[in-house]
């Protein structure tokens, strides 16, 4: 190949890395330095004077402690069950292994104003489920779930999938003969896991907890649905209540709220990098024999105890949720003569917003999919084989729009889209800024995956490809985007899922037209049709299993590590 034709080419990866991270950053970082400029200035200069009241201001400091006591109690939650379930589906020789990982992602999936939804309607002395079995409380007793305790219980159970899927990959990872050797050595039972098995996993373990504090300190559906009746605020509950009332000084005093959330979220993240960069185990010997401890008699009382806990925080719910949606009004037992299909009919035959909301969530979902494909795909090759400067930084701050919590991101997206540039246009009240936001949102999402099946490749294709003379866009259509499409695949796969049923990021940016799945739910729970509320959340549940299972069908056909939930 000619000096020419390389120096041509390099050029032209040069200019398209350039383009392609001038967008990126517009997309993800522009938000947040936006937000931190609000923060620190208002219109008669800096802004200390304001940050030190909204920090001072007694609300602000009961709703930090709230935020750090439920997303720290919630995250012990998902830490006991996470962990037992991946010990057990890693480590042993439980039988239906697939169907139990299946069924511990579903809660994952389920935006969590349905869980919160689900649980309430098989608590309290208005529960359907409750009052057919007659064993309901009595009239007037309170909810249990609108409490604290309440908001803990379902943030670890909201959450365990993170803890359960970081895990079982470090468990994975540890082969048979490191268990051989200690058990040649004398170690047994216990013993084995305790000296061998857990310091092993631990930085898996302390990473895959990070993560779980963080997404639990900015979920918003939770807290809301269980917060405010109860008048329990967390952090992402007080700065929508207080965008809710708009003053004059609003936008400014909901930004510094903002980045007290964030500098404790980006607290959590700086945590699990640091332990991250731990997990390196130096083990010697193949990962293809993973390990599988015989559990002997104590199998099947195991297998039982776990499906019953599945049938717990999954099935038990659900049904109650089912039920409710079948009764003419909320608190109406369930009996052959009562049973209907009114809800039903009207939040999904009469009410326009639904099939509008159907409509928006689809769309959004599936062209943030398909965009940041789009976008992070050649980007994460030309940053593979270009280490520049700029996309250093840009991947050192990549994470961070995740890692902050989506009402944070609202807000961010609010300040920078309130009024575009050198025009008096503006994107705020439509749906351009919620598919934005989603952009920011789960890029990290998309291109995390694909960065990582690129590091393993071999850049001889590319290079076998580039010295017979093919373009720069050829090499990334006949190479590249064929070995990174299972990575790619499975990217698009967790946002599609994930942003079909967000609330917490389009909770401050809907609008009439513009609603979410997730902003029905929680606007006719929060009007008090519940049996609307509920039928409207069964719905979506039937949609994302129903998704789930055909992924499930076709991943024969797929590639392996296409399915995210499967190995």
């Amino acid at each position: 190949m000619s000096a020419a034709m390389q120096n041509g080419g390099s050029r032209a990866e040069a200019r398209l890395l350039s383009a392609i991270l001038v967008v990126a950053i517009c997309l993800t970082l522009a938000p947040v330095l936006r937000l931190f400029v609000e923060g620190v200035t208002d219109q008669g200069g800096p802004g200390v004077t304001l940050v030190r009241e909204v920090l001072s201001q007694p609300s602000t400091l009961s709703a930090l402690k709230h935020s750090l006591v439920t997303a720290g109690l919630g995250t012990v939650v998902s830490l006991v069950l996470g962990s037992a379930f991946a010990f057990l589906v890693a480590l042993t020789d439980l039988r239906a292994k697939a169907a139990l990982v299946f069924c511990l992602m579903i809660p994952m999936m389920i935006p969590p104003q349905i869980t919160a939804l689900s649980w309430t309607q098989i608590m309290g002395p208005s529960s359907v489920l409750l009052k057919t079995l007659g064993i309901a409380p009595p009239l007037g007793s309170p909810q249990p779930l609108y409490s604290p305790e309440g908001i803990i219980l379902l943030l670890g159970i909201q959450h365990m999938s993170i803890i359960f899927l970081t895990l079982r990959a470090g468990l994975r990872s540890i082969p048979q003969d490191v268990v051989e050797a200690a058990r040649i050595s004398g170690a047994k039972g216990l013993r084995t896991w305790w000296q061998v098995v857990l310091p092993l996993t631990l930085p898996s373990l302390a990473a895959g907890t990070a993560i779980t504090f963080v997404t639990a300190l900015g979920n918003f559906g939770i807290p809301a649905m269980l917060g405010i009746p109860a008048g329990y605020a967390t952090l992402p509950t007080l700065v929508y209540q207080k965008l809710a009332g708009m003053g004059t000084t609003v936008l400014a005093e909901v930004s510094v709220l903002a980045m007290l959330i964030g500098a404790v979220a980006v607290a959590g993240i700086l945590v699990q990098r640091f332990f991250q960069g731990r997990q390196k185990l130096h083990l010697v010997g193949s990962t293809s024999q993973p390990l599988a401890l015989p559990l002997g008699a104590a199998r099947l009382p195991v297998e039982i105890a776990l499906w019953a806990v599945v049938c717990a925080i999954l099935v038990l719910p659900m049904f109650g949720l089912l039920a409710t949606s079948m009764v003419p009004a909320y608190g109406v037992p369930l009996r052959p003569d009562t049973v209907t299909l009114a809800s039903w009919h009207e939040v999904l035959f009469r009410q326009p917003v639904t099939a509008r909301a159907f409509g928006n969530s689809f769309g959004l979902a599936a062209g943030a999919s398909l965009a940041l494909m789009v976008i992070c795909l050649p980007l994460a090759w030309l940053m593979e084989r270009r280490k520049t400067r700029l996309a250093r930084l840009f991947d050192s701050l990549l994470d961070l729009p995740y890692a902050l919590p989506g009402v944070v991101l609202s807000i961010a997206m609010i300040l920078l889209l309130i009024k575009l540039p050198f025009t008096d246009a503006t994107l705020y009240g439509t749906i351009w800024i919620i598919f934005l936001a989603y952009l920011a949102r789960f890029f990290a999402v998309m291109f995390r995956p694909i960065q990582a099946s690129l590091k393993q490749l071999d850049p001889a294709m590319d290079e076998a490809a580039q010295s017979v003379g093919a373009s720069l866009y050829r090499r990334l259509r006949d190479v590249i985007l064929p070995l990174s499409a299972p990575a790619a695949a499975a990217g698009a796969i967790l946002v599609f899922l994930t942003a079909f049923n967000e609330l917490t990021v389009s909770a401050l940016l809907w609008s009439s037209g513009t609603e979410t799945l997730g902003v029905v739910i929680f606007n006719l729970d929060d009007s008090g049709e519940t049996g609307m509320a509920s039928a409207l959340a069964m719905t979506i549940v039937f949609v994302v299993m129903a998704l789930m299972a055909l992924i499930q069908l076709l991943s024969r056909r797929f590639p392996k590590g296409v399915v995210p939930w499967q190995t």
